[in-house]
């Protein structure tokens, strides 16, 4: 389960406020640093959200959250607690969400959280407008970032289109950042490997594929994780 953030809707210095095209690329540009520099995709959705308070007119509030098919939703970063309460308001089957029409489309705008349907929620918690975009669409779970305002019809067409093109920014950074961390658990892992093959060549005087065979056969025995088998050995063998 990904870890969850509360993170300051602090400005970023260097980020321009723009106006026309050439600001709003710039602005972009900036996002897209920054997001770039970060190195987890934990990181990357606690600068999201940050950012898009920032970049999104109107945004006063945002948050992401991963939504599963059978109605269930868990909120993994965001700017305020009011955010988190708004993002897992009405969790599970038995309320609907105006969040629901994410599964048709890339971009769902709630202008009256108080008229709408399914936007009951957010009023209650004093948030009445959203523009919520998806970020990643899985077939049974959307990864999905949401800018709040505390007034009704505060996202217009020019915020969702700014919010189409920075979460475009956004997915490519959390898709990089998830790549590094499994090159970096892949490392981690074949190191591991490594060190228990080790200790059972010397344990048992046997070679290097012996001992990775002997491993391979515990982790099916006891159906358990490869790694986790030669963490076992290596931590049995610190501890000697």
């Amino acid at each position: 389960m990904p870890k969850r953030f509360v993170v300051p809707a602090s400005d970023f210095s260097d980020l321009p406020h723009f106006r026309g095209d050439i600001e709003l690329a710039e602005a972009l540009t900036v996002a897209a640093r920054q997001l770039h520099d970060t190195q987890t995709p934990d990181s990357t959705m606690q600068v999201a959200v940050r950012l898009a308070v920032r970049l999104l007119p109107g945004a006063e509030h945002a948050g992401i959250s991963v939504m599963e098919r059978d109605g269930h939703r868990r909120c993994v970063a965001w700017t305020d607690e009011v955010v988190r309460t708004a993002e897992e308001s009405g969790d599970g089957p038995p309320q609907a969400s105006y969040r629901d029409q994410l599964w048709q489309a890339p971009v769902v705008r709630l202008t009256d959280g108080e008229t709408e349907d399914g936007g009951r929620p957010l009023a209650d918690v004093g948030l009445r407008s959203a523009l919520a975009l998806r970020l990643r669409a899985e077939k049974r779970r959307l990864t999905v970032l949401t800018a709040y305002a505390a007034k009704p019809r505060a996202f217009d067409a020019d915020a969702t289109r700014i919010g189409r093109l920075y979460t475009a920014h956004v997915s490519l950074a959390l898709d990089s950042a998830t790549v590094r961390e499994q090159l970096t658990e892949a490392m981690r892992t074949r190191d591991l490997i490594g060190q228990a093959t080790g200790i059972l060549m010397e344990r048992r005087d046997i070679d290097a594929a012996e001992a990775f065979d002997s491993l391979v056969r515990t982790s099916q025995r006891e159906n358990v994780k490869l790694r986790d088998i030669a963490r076992r050995i290596v931590d049995t063998k610190r501890a000697t």
